[in-house]
């Protein structure tokens, strides 16, 4: 997947495209991202914290997965636009080095389209593919019912759970949800 691209056909008819990005990319991932934090509370960072990062950041951001052959970064491109993305990231550490974490997004126009379904497929392959990875872990806000179908539809089970763990607001509060899925024995 490291130099080239996929391309599949929507149910709407638009194509979309799954590519590694470059670093010219940063200013229309990062405008992805903030889109994402106006859409949902289901990030991690609020929309007020995205507006903190900047075109230099994303740069830096994509850059330590281009040059990193243990991670993994994928955008969802249609009609020239990044409309969602999937990475994979461990923590370097020996011990850890088995592991490593996914996160994935996409903007609402474009949920249920088969998007997610096919970037968690290709982060899979990869993981598969690579030597030492066994465990693919996620964290996932228990109120976010659709992505936990999708992971267990994937074969990830819950491992462990965070009461309270996430603060939607003041005062609401959700479930911090850990999944993994052995890639290997």
């Amino acid at each position: 997947m490291r130099d080239q691209q996929s391309k599949y056909h929507l149910p709407n008819g638009d194509e979309l495209i799954i590519r590694i990005p470059d670093i010219t990319d940063a200013p229309a991932f990062l405008a992805n991202f903030q889109q994402l934090t106006k859409e949902t509370d289901q990030l991690l960072l609020t929309h007020a914290e995205s507006l903190d990062l900047d075109v230099k950041s994303e740069r830096e951001f994509i850059a330590s997965y281009l040059d990193d052959p243990d991670r993994l970064l994928l955008v969802a491109e249609v009609n020239g636009k990044i409309i969602g993305s999937v990475n994979f990231t461990h923590t370097g550490h020996t011990k850890k080095a088995h592991t490593g974490e996914m996160g994935i997004a996409i903007e609402k126009p474009w949920h249920n389209l088969g998007i997610g379904r096919r970037l968690i497929t290709i982060l899979i392959r990869w993981a598969e593919a690579h030597p030492y990875l066994e465990i693919v872990f996620l964290q996932v806000y228990a109120s976010n019912e659709k992505a936990l179908q999708l992971y267990r539809n994937f074969g990830f089970q819950e491992c462990g759970r965070l009461p309270q763990g996430i603060m939607l607001r003041p005062g609401v509060y959700t479930d911090l949800i850990t999944m993994y899925r052995r890639i290997r024995p």
